[in-house]
């Protein structure tokens, strides 16, 4: 098997694999029991908090724990929404946000809330020009990821930042479910920050919202207090030790991880510019996604072609809405493009024989596909 998908998910560390069934059958009561049992479960709770704290830098932010960072995503919008509309209703976001991010903001406008997209360039990024003439008194919210999803571009959190920080009654999330193990990330910049365990090798299931402090949100799930009290219910203690097991994996060997990833990256990019495609990630974007666009032949039926050789890649984000990549398009302005874009996305674990075999069967099938047309 030639696994390309890392973007969407990745297998699970045997070393996260064994925290996790270790804790299940070690400490079985529940958090916020105030036994023994439930003490001990939740001091192993709170170690893990601090450690994750720790490794991202973000003393001065609360971990909200949620089934992942769809989850996240639309505790973070709602949330901010819901509490601080008294002090406007207007939003600000991109076309490259995730689906979780898009649709409560859709949901929201339903609701009254007013949303504006702000420009992107060529390149993908955001218009810092376009963002400071969106900005108003009103505006409660800007949500902008630190990293597409599905093209792989790289915002510049640290402009964002500074134009938002210009209005203090607007707050700044991020989805950086792309980065955690790939690029560094300042957490300072940001006042919430979404993401998902299975990105980064760990168990599907578990995710955050990391929060600052002294903002408040309006909770999705009500209830009563947990591991906090803007997520009720009893905490998924042995998803949550080994997410921090996971986030401390992440984090080893760090920069040389992200040479390798660079390395497949070039040596990728290089097979693919003597094929018919066209390539729609740029400099801008992540090693770790290669965006790419067929020409005359469905991304669907090639999916489905490669699979046949047992090489798995994809079409656009996994959740996403509709049969086009809006990725591509927002970047591309093109409409052929986003409908024919494939995502290639690689790992410190992609050898070079496994790009060898997909770009083998990416030719194959292109030529077999275009003799049958």
């Amino acid at each position: 098997m030639v696994y390309l998908d890392y973007s969407a998910t990745t297998p699970v560390n045997e070393e996260v694999l064994d925290t996790y069934v270790k804790v299940v059958n070690k400490y079985i009561g529940n958090p916020n029991s105030l036994h023994k049992l439930g003490i001990e479960a939740k001091n192993l709770i709170d170690a893990s908090t601090a450690q994750i704290k720790d490794i991202l830098k973000a003393q001065n932010m609360e971990v909200i724990y949620t089934s992942g960072a769809s989850e996240a995503n639309n505790l973070a919008v709602k949330g901010i929404a819901l509490k601080y509309q008294n002090r406007g209703k207007h939003i600000i976001t991109t076309e490259l946000e995730h689906s979780s991010v898009l649709e409560p903001i859709k949901y929201l406008e339903s609701l009254g809330f007013e949303i504006s997209y702000v420009k992107l360039d060529s390149n993908g990024l955001v218009d810092l020009d376009d963002l400071k003439r969106l900005m108003r008194n009103d505006t409660i919210l800007v949500s902008i990821a630190c990293v597409n999803s599905e093209v792989g571009v790289i915002q510049s959190l640290a402009e964002i930042s500074k134009i938002v920080r210009e209005y203090p009654k607007c707050y700044l999330h991020s989805d950086i479910t792309q980065c955690i193990g790939k690029i560094e990330v300042d957490l300072s910049l940001l006042d919430l920050a979404s993401f998902s365990g299975q990105k980064f090798y760990g168990m599907k299931g578990i995710g955050c919202l990391l929060k600052k402090e002294n903002i408040v949100i309006e909770p999705l799930i009500h209830g009563g207090k947990s591991t906090t009290s803007y997520r009720s219910g009893t905490p998924a203690l042995a998803l949550i030790v080994s997410l921090a097991k996971a986030l401390r994996l992440a984090y080893n060997d760090f920069s040389a991880k992200y040479a390798r990833v660079s390395y497949l990256n070039k040596y990728l990019i290089s097979k693919l510019k003597k094929l018919d495609v066209t390539i729609n990630s740029n400099s801008y974007c992540v090693p770790h996604i290669v965006n790419i666009s067929l020409h005359g032949i469905k991304s669907e039926t090639m999916l489905h072609a490669l699979e046949q050789d047992d090489i798995y890649i994809s079409t656009q984000t996994a959740c996403s809405l509709g049969n086009y990549s809006r990725s591509v398009f927002s970047v591309s302005g093109d409409m052929d493009k986003a409908m024919h874009s494939m995502r290639i996305s690689i790992s410190y674990l992609t050898t070079k024989e496994e790009i060898d075999k997909f770009i083998i069967s990416l030719q194959k099938n292109i030529e077999h596909l275009n003799f049958e047309k």
